[in-house]
């Protein structure tokens, strides 16, 4: 069986981050912290921002938490009341409705197209907002069709944002440092820094630094709303993990060059899982722009019936095609909320991938 349904990296956690959690472990002062991280660390993510993303924000301005899912979700509890609204494009990180919708939210989605390359127009944008809309959510790029939104497009959104001032947004720029074809990361706060009072950055090391198991996610924005996550969060989890925190300090402050190395590594991973594909009859896949998933188009096979003799309706029926004839796990486009699609993941090793996709052709050749 060969997994790409996974959302992490085949890579390891460098030897630096190891070694800085070790040498912490071996002080033995392993204790509780500030509900809301360590200042060393709030002060790594500071210069990190100020570094790679040309943001800057002072300590009680960050807000460190249990991995990205629980920043996003202590932002939706401290601010939602029933009934309120959320703008999620889809196709979508499941967590953002789940989030939205445990604390009686209503999510607002907004399909995308993949001629638009997955991106919201600032149209669809403009009508999606109602007097009950709270949040926008922006992920770019995007979990799962990797899109990006570059600067003029972001500062297109930001025009009819500041049209209606009452809606905040939640940036989730998790996967900045996979990028691809030259393009460049850019914040919506960098298109339009008078958006920098209602905007919460949220981010993390999980992706870039192959630091998924450590659960450390981070958000930057307005002092009132992180000083309300710290209230929701204190009796839910407490303070992230103390070695976990040293750790992405290390991460954060340390050497950067694996990240350009790996980005180099995961297009090599891209274009061949996408030309082939591509290639295949009754698929279609254009390279992602960031991120490191394929959001392939299976439209072609729908109709089509396997040796087996069920036919494929879905891209659900798809995906468990592909998991019992091809060995392939997979997810399909329903659990994003945008059909009929598959998302591959290609953090695995470049050799699966290729095997994947030879898997994949042998499996679609033999369909009827």
């Amino acid at each position: 069986m060969i997994s790409m349904e996974q959302g992490q990296m085949d890579y390891p956690t460098t030897p630096a981050v190891i070694e800085a959690a070790t040498r912490f472990m071996a002080t033995g002062q392993i204790l509780y912290t500030n509900v809301d991280g360590i200042d060393p660390l709030k002060d790594a993510i500071r210069r990190k921002l100020a570094r790679e993303n040309d943001l800057d924000y002072a300590r009680d301005e960050v807000f460190v938490g249990a991995g990205t899912s629980q920043v996003v979700f202590n932002a939706f509890a401290v601010t939602l009341e029933p009934g309120d609204e959320v703008v999620l494009p889809t196709p979508l990180w499941t967590v953002f409705r789940l989030s939205v919708e445990a604390l009686g939210g209503v999510p607002v989605t907004v399909p995308t197209r993949a001629q638009d390359g997955f991106k919201m127009t600032p149209d669809a944008l403009r009508a999606a907002i109602g007097p009950r809309t709270r949040w926008l959510v922006l992920n770019s790029p995007c979990n799962p069709s990797g899109a990006v939104y570059d600067e003029h497009e972001l500062a297109r959104l930001a025009a009819v944002l500041l049209e209606a001032p009452r809606v905040a947004i939640l940036s989730d720029d998790l996967y900045e440092h996979q990028i691809y074809d030259d393009r460049s990361f850019r914040n919506i706060v960098n298109a339009e820094p008078r958006l920098r009072e209602r905007t919460l950055v949220v981010n993390g090391v999980a992706k870039a630094h192959g630091m998924t198991g450590w659960r450390i996610g981070y958000g930057a924005g307005p002092r009132g709303l992180l000083e309300a996550m710290k209230w929701w969060q204190a009796p839910s989890t407490s303070s992230p993990c103390h070695v976990s925190q040293w750790a992405a300090v290390a991460a954060l402050d340390g050497p950067q060059e694996h990240l350009a190395e790996r980005r180099a590594e995961l297009r090599h991973r891209r274009d061949l899982l996408s030309e082939a594909l591509t290639a295949t009859p009754g698929w279609s896949a254009d390279p992602c722009e960031g991120a490191f998933y394929l959001y392939a188009s299976c439209e072609g096979l729908l109709g089509r019936t396997t040796p087996s003799g069920a036919r494929l309706r879905t891209d659900r029926d798809v995906a468990r095609w592909l998991l019992e004839d091809a060995h392939v796990a997979s997810v399909p486009g329903e659990a994003f909320e945008l059909s009929p699609f598959i998302r591959f993941s290609f953090g695995t090793a470049t050799d699966r991938v290729a095997e994947a996709a030879r898997r994949i052709r042998r499996a679609t050749d033999r369909l009827s």
